[in-house]
């Protein structure tokens, strides 16, 4: 199975930008699809990017298209989200996320999760 563990959060104003990486270990890998997800209080997980297992298939929530951008890198079995333009509404738990389903956009498609790490954004 997959392992993973998020970092590189932390609190920055708005505009600033952050890279999130996630760290992962296990045989599985390179075969999974990668996807990035965030929960701010009393709010529901919700998607925000995915990476396809050979790295050429994007996707993004139109809440971040344009500003993030995620990728990975299988040789050093990582992931990155690259933040840029932060808004204080980016404000949340990031969790990196893997797995092999097809609804890219809903949690249950995913099999493994990292614990998350924090990022705040103030106005």
């Amino acid at each position: 199975q997959v392992q993973l563990v998020e970092s590189g959060g932390g609190l920055v104003q708005a505009g600033d930008s952050l890279r999130l990486s996630c760290a992962a270990s296990g045989r599985t890998f390179s075969t999974n699809d990668m996807g990035w997800f965030r929960q701010a209080p009393g709010k529901e997980r919700v998607f925000v990017a995915r990476v396809a297992w050979s790295g050429d298939r994007k996707y993004y929530a139109e809440s971040v298209k344009g500003r993030f951008t995620i990728s990975r890198d299988n040789a050093k079995n990582t992931v990155t989200l690259q933040m840029n333009s932060l808004k204080p509404e980016d404000t949340a738990v990031y969790y990196c996320a893997a797995g092999r389903g097809k609804m890219y956009t809903d949690p249950v498609a995913y099999d493994y999760w990292g614990q998350g790490t924090q990022v705040t954004v103030s106005a």
